[in-house]
C-alpha cells in the first residue's frame, strides 16, 4: 500500500474516528484500541474488562455509549451469534464470513470464493444484483477432538 493509499484509508478504528471528525477522548481511544486488537468478537462486558485493565477510570456505561457511537458511525459491526450477547468487530475492507462453534462459542472467520460466487449466481437467477450479505454458519465439531489447526 502506498503512502497516499494509507492516508486515504484509515488503518485503525482510532484513525477512522479521527477521520470522521469524532471527538476522541483518551477513554474512547482505549476502547477503539481494544476493539482493534480483538480477534474474538468480544461483547461489551469483555470490551469493558479489557479497557478497564488499561484505564481503571473507564466505566461500563462509557463502554456501552462508545460502542453504540462506533456502531452508529459504521465503524464496528454488531453480531448476534445466538449466544444471547451482541458481539463486535471493527469493520474490515476485506469481506469474510463466520463459522460459530456452538460447543465452545469460538467464532472462526473464513473466506470462500466458491460461496461468494454461488451467492452471486443465486441472486442473479432470482433477478437481483447482490449488494451485500452476511453468512454465519452454526456448527459443532464432527468429533469431540479439537479440529485440525485449532488449539
Amino acid at each position: 500500500m502506498s503512502v497516499t493509499q494509507e492516508l486515504q484509508h484509515p488503518t485503525t478504528l482510532e484513525d477512522a474516528c479521527v477521520e470522521k471528525g469524532m471527538r476522541m477522548t483518551e477513554q474512547r481511544r482505549v476502547i477503539a484500541r481494544v476493539l482493534d486488537a480483538a480477534t474474538d468478537h468480544p461483547d461489551v462486558e469483555e470490551v469493558y474488562r479489557r479497557a478497564s485493565a488499561i484505564d481503571p477510570r473507564i466505566s461500563i456505561s462509557t463502554v456501552y455509549r462508545t460502542v453504540k457511537l462506533f456502531e452508529d458511525a459504521g465503524m464496528i459491526e454488531r453480531h448476534d451469534f445466538r449466544d444471547g450477547r451482541s458481539r463486535y468487530e471493527a469493520v474490515s475492507e476485506e469481506h469474510h464470513d463466520h463459522l460459530i462453534d456452538l460447543r465452545s462459542g469460538d467464532v472462526i472467520e473464513f473466506r470462500s470464493e466458491e460461496i461468494e460466487a454461488l451467492q452471486e449466481l443465486i441472486a442473479r437467477r432470482l433477478g437481483y444484483k447482490l449488494v451485500d450479505h452476511r453468512l454465519e454458519l452454526y456448527a459443532v465439531p464432527i468429533d469431540d477432538k479439537t479440529p485440525k489447526g485449532r488449539s
